[in-house]
């Protein structure tokens, strides 16, 4: 790109303002920056949609793989960029996912037994070799977003750009998605381009850093200069490794919990080990430590089972789940794609009947589903509320400065924002009184740390006027600073429930970077992690790594 600018139809900024950058063949260059910085428009210029689709005004030369943005579609372009977008489920168009998969092939005159080939391997790499006969519509979060994946990487274009592709995964799946695309990097030559939020999951295998801020390029590196920078620039950017060492004082900062744990003394990374029940910490189930027996029991879950067609017939998707929410509680529900998070969630609210057992609610339900496109259903985001409902609910969300803009023209993070704010608000929330119970689910996808830290605020806020406040999330570092309790999930059973520090240490995925530098037992959280570090230190004065030594 050479003096590449570009600004949305009816937008009052440009989205992107005077970018030159030249990605090399072969390179994985992550893609930094807050929400609105203009990360997702640069990736749809690498595959046509800007300007071609989205249209608005675009100035200076683009060149991708050797066609010129100008005169080169987004069909063209698919044959040498496959994207996958933040939103996978507007990109999934086959009822199939085997139809989804085979259709770029197709489109491009594939023989049928190279298609075969192509969608079979390209199904094992993601896991996903179980899903190809579902349809798309029976397909949670995640699996939607593998399958958008896969669809991209089936041709196998020579550059892949991602857009939040890890938002709805849960860690197991983030990481070997990483794994996969440094694979795919290292092996086979492909050109990734990634934008994330989770810098923590995706730095250690980059090359390179491009940082975006208010539209321009505000910093292009290595990954270990890009951490230097954010923390003195914008710590919201730097990952919870990076965040814990310069609290401690300790350089250079760690771009992986692998060169982390490799600069520090071995007495201060115990090693990961499993989940120590013997003192019955971890318990199933149970209110969290951090709040009063005798504060009111706002949902009592008893042997709750639900059944749900995925396409191939009903399974189980719950399996006589116990649980218990009290007023004023913050919990994160987690576990793996397809344990049975968000069905929980919808059998509480009276989306879907169970097909035995039951519970008990103190009083209205507030429901946040996975995907906020389906509240928003007018031409203007102030629209989206009861007369005189508005004004605080924006507020609230800090969304009142997009109050007469279209809701499609939010960012993905903004249009989550948007749907938690038309469901508080159309349970009365916040000119009256909180609502008893509180159910997002996965509502920090497409949020950057900044907005994830003033969801957590709101969440905390809810807890405050008597909510109980259950997140299903994927994202621990958030579970870590918000929640003082975790329900982990795992095929349709509760299997941990504990506070959080407990459940969150010590294992081998659902645990914060803190927690995996630092070992079984050790802190979850940077600014306890930088306590620990400096308590173990003989000399609060030496560095670590090649300064230690």
């Amino acid at each position: 790109m050479q003096g590449v600018s570009y600004r949305y139809p009816a937008a009052a900024a440009p989205s992107l303002d005077a970018i030159d950058l030249e990605i090399e063949h072969g390179e994985f260059v992550v893609v930094a920056g807050r929400s609105g910085s203009g990360k997702s428009t640069l990736l749809r210029i690498g595959c046509g949609l800007v300007p071609h689709f989205h249209g608005g005004e675009f100035t200076g030369e683009a060149v991708v793989c050797g066609l010129r943005l100008r005169e080169s579609g987004p069909g063209e372009l698919a044959a040498v960029a496959g994207y996958v977008a933040q939103d996978p489920e507007s990109q999934v168009v086959s009822v199939t996912v085997r139809g989804e998969l085979d259709l770029p092939l197709d489109l491009r005159g594939e023989a049928p037994a190279a298609r075969a080939r192509a969608v079979e391997e390209v199904a094992l790499a993601l896991a996903i070799p179980h899903l190809l006969d579902r349809t798309a519509d029976t397909l949670s979060g995640g699996e939607l977003q593998r399958v958008a994946l896969a669809a991209a990487l089936v041709s196998r274009a020579p550059l892949v750009l991602l857009d939040e592709p890890t938002s709805q995964l849960d860690p197991v799946a983030g990481d070997e998605l990483i794994s996969l695309l440094r694979r795919l990097n290292e092996e086979w030559g492909m050109t990734i381009v990634l934008c994330e939020h989770r810098l923590e999951r995706c730095l250690g295998v980059a090359d390179r850093v491009v940082a975006l801020a208010d539209a321009r390029i505000a910093f292009d590196g290595p990954p270990p200069d890009f951490l230097a920078w954010a923390v003195e620039n914008d710590a919201t950017l730097a990952t919870p490794g990076a965040r814990m060492f310069h609290a401690a004082g300790l350089s250079p900062l760690p771009a992986s919990v692998k060169s982390a744990r490799a600069a520090l003394p071995p007495e201060l990374c115990r090693p990961m080990g499993a989940y120590d029940t013997s003192d019955a910490k971890v318990r199933t189930p149970g209110p969290s430590a951090g709040v009063p027996v005798g504060l009111e029991v706002v949902l009592d879950v008893r042997d709750l089972w639900v059944e749900r067609d995925d396409g191939t017939g009903a399974r189980e998707v719950l399996r006589g789940v116990d649980l218990q929410l009290r007023a004023g509680e913050r919990v994160a529900l987690m576990g793996r794609n397809g344990a049975g998070k968000s069905t929980l969630m919808d059998a509480v609210a009276g989306v879907i009947e169970p097909a035995r057992g039951g519970f008990d609610l103190a009083g209205e339900v507030a429901l946040l589903r996975q995907r906020p496109d389906d509240y928003l259903i007018h031409e203007r985001v102030a629209d989206e509320f009861k007369a005189g409902s508005s004004d605080s609910a924006l507020e609230a969300l800090e969304l009142t400065d997009r109050a007469d803009d279209h809701p499609h023209d939010l960012s993905g993070g903004e249009r989550q924002r948007l749907a938690l704010a038309i469901v508080l608000a159309g349970r009365g929330w916040p000119e009256g009184a909180a609502p008893p119970l509180v159910l997002l689910d996965e509502p920090t996808r497409g949020m950057d740390r900044a907005h994830k830290d003033r969801l957590g605020e709101l969440g905390s806020r809810l807890a405050r006027d008597g909510a109980a406040v259950l997140i299903a999330t994927h994202d621990v570092e958030f579970a870590a600073a918000f929640a003082d309790r975790v329900v982990l999930l795992g095929d349709g059973v509760v299997i941990a429930d504990g506070d959080t520090a407990e459940v969150l240490s010590g294992g081998w995925y659902f645990a914060t970077e803190v927690a995996r530098i630092l070992g079984a037992g050790g802190a979850i959280l940077p600014e306890a992690g930088a306590r620990a570090l400096l308590g173990g230190r003989p000399e609060p004065e030496v560095l670590v790594g090649e300064a230690r030594a």
